[in-house]
């Protein structure tokens, strides 16, 4: 019962531009979320690909709606799942940082956001982290907003800078993903 509760407060948070897609277009198989199709590739993956992506997200959502960015995070996932790529092999992760800040907020309430409201984005960063995506926090972007780390939802981390994070990860092997 709770995972039907969780999958449907997924649905409600899912940007309404990407419940509005094709019947060739659906969610899964890692998240009820990220809604893919399939496709004949004329680029086929190496059986022993391995993928290390790092997204790098600014734009807020919009009040109220969930985050386009991890929703594209979450489709990178779901569509080389069902490509064949095991779970194992794709390593994630997302930089947040300027407006994006306030989609890691356990409450949205600063810079114009004090109306209360739930986070869209609560129930997907907590389904990401779930399933092993690192979910990044700009330190500078933080201190800006007067964000402390007791303000953001569980799970999410700290880092010194966005810039900082990048670099990390590129060190570690990661690509940053253009979209």
């Amino acid at each position: 019962m709770r995972e039907l509760i969780a999958i449907a407060a997924l649905a409600i948070a899912v940007p309404a531009a990407a419940q509005a897609l094709p019947d060739n277009m659906t969610p899964g198989p890692v998240f009820p979320f990220g809604p893919v199709a399939e496709v004949e590739s004329d680029m086929p993956i190496p059986a022993d690909a391995e993928f290390r992506i790092v997204f790098d997200l600014s734009d807020a959502a919009p009040a109220g709606q969930a985050s386009r960015g991890l929703d594209t995070l979450a489709r990178f996932h779901n569509m080389h799942v069902r490509a064949g790529v095991p779970r194992d092999r794709i390593h994630l992760a997302v930089v947040v940082h300027g407006a994006a800040s306030a989609d890691l907020l356990a409450a949205q309430a600063y810079a114009g956001r004090k109306d209360g409201a739930a986070n869209a984005n609560a129930a997907i960063v907590a389904a990401l982290l779930d399933k092993g995506v690192r979910v990044i926090m700009c330190g500078q972007s933080a201190a800006a907003m007067g964000i402390a780390r007791e303000d953001l939802l569980p799970g999410v981390e700290m880092a010194l800078s966005a810039m900082t994070a990048h670099a990390l990860l590129q060190q570690q092997g990661y690509t940053v993903n253009p979209f």
